[in-house]
């Protein structure tokens, strides 16, 4: 650091340059990511609440009445009346909270201190980083063929020191929503915290049932559902950061409660400190301005582009993984190595990203991504394949 202060010209001066670099959104090549380009009134409302720190909400009464609102909101889509929870950083924070809480409820009122949790092989990476911090043991459960968990063996993975389930509605990879209703059963009849990870699913799934479209229930309408991860940042179109984590109840809360004697609320059950009232304040906004209505059209433009996407794929010869339940499609050529055929996509600026299970290119239809950018995605892709 100079001693000398510079100026704000010569601060955005450097700042741009560095930017220069960054992708961006709007261009439509980012075919890899859940995140997308913001609504404009979050974006404004994010910078208006830019100082509030819902950390110490004595001082911020306004914007914690706002979160309050918008947990509501959320919970409005997963039918619940009276949630519980935060808005939080986004999906690796919510699932790291439902993963203590369920860990610190088993420890308290069911004396299990080697606790486990089963989760699928679909299950995001944040579920590993959580067994790392709470010290848990994952256990696995089986897949079926259509990379759902395979319900049937689920119940065997149990041992005495489960504490908790954990199903997804929208994985990362396939955007598959798992048999959420059986689970919820076998999670019920044994008395264990099921916690499902819609962070992706939860935005869109509701709409697309008032759409029509056929969903097993996946929400808090299962008896066995104890907590839920949706991120407002990826399909509700709120900022970067913005997540959120839902609870049935506050008991859940309250196992997770540590003193914070500075402060003006004197109990803390968030993972951090320090929380932006910000990200609260944008997700309300831009669901009052979306409503129900908006959230739909949105939801069925992303499968119309998805659904145009898998034509133009299996009409060249590619393979596509499975039928896509969400905007999430993976596929694969039958002549072309998938890393490779990723590296000459990316060689024609796309940016793609790859799944691990099973290994594929993995495309991600979010609201930046045209109908225009699909048709010049797919003539790239037949170029290649007629190379091969």
């Amino acid at each position: 650091m100079d001693n000398k202060p510079k100026s704000r010209e010569e601060i955005f001066k450097i700042l741009d340059k560095y930017q220069e670099k960054d992708m961006n959104y709007s261009e439509g090549r980012i075919l890899g990511s859940m995140c997308t380009e913001s609504e404009s009134i979050a974006q404004s409302v994010f910078y208006k609440f830019i100082n509030s720190n819902l950390g110490d909400p004595g001082l911020f009464k306004g914007t914690k009445i706002i979160e309050d609102h918008a947990i509501k909101l959320i919970g409005s889509l997963l039918s619940i009346d009276n949630p519980y929870g935060h808005i939080v950083t986004g999906g690796t924070e919510a699932n790291l909270m439902a993963m203590r809480a369920a860990r610190n409820y088993a420890r308290k009122y069911k004396n299990i201190n080697n606790s486990e949790i089963i989760i699928p092989k679909s299950a995001h990476f944040s579920f590993k980083k959580a067994a790392d911090i709470f010290g848990l043991k994952i256990v696995e459960a089986d897949m079926r063929e259509d990379y759902k968990i395979d319900v049937s063996s689920l119940e065997s993975k149990i041992t005495k020191n489960t504490v908790a389930i954990v199903a997804i509605a929208g994985t990362t990879e396939l955007g598959l929503v798992d048999s959420i209703d059986k689970i919820s059963e076998i999670a019920k009849r044994n008395n264990i915290y099921l916690h499902v990870d819609a962070a992706f699913g939860g935005f869109i799934i509701p709409f697309l049932k008032d759409a029509g479209y056929d969903f097993p229930e996946f929400d808090f309408s299962l008896e066995g559902v104890c907590s839920m991860t949706i991120d407002p940042h990826k399909m509700g179109l709120s900022t970067i950061p913005s997540g959120c984590i839902l609870f049935r109840d506050k008991k859940y809360l309250d196992v997770m409660v540590v003193e914070s004697p500075y402060l003006t609320k004197k109990k803390q059950s968030t993972i951090v400190g320090t929380r932006n009232g910000a990200s609260a304040a944008a997700t309300y906004a831009v669901m009052e301005y979306m409503g129900r209505e908006g959230y739909t059209k949105f939801a069925l433009e992303a499968m119309e582009k998805t659904n145009t996407l898998k034509e133009g794929l299996l009409k060249m010869g590619y393979e596509i993984v499975t039928e896509p339940e969400l905007n999430i499609i993976a596929f694969t050529h039958p002549n072309i190595d998938v890393n490779h055929l990723a590296y000459l996509l990316e060689e024609k600026n796309w940016r793609v990203s790859i799944s691990a299970y099973p290994k594929a290119i993995r495309i991600v239809i979010m609201r930046h991504v045209t109908l225009d950018n699909i048709k010049e995605f797919l003539a790239d892709l037949k170029c290649i394949a007629d190379n091969f």
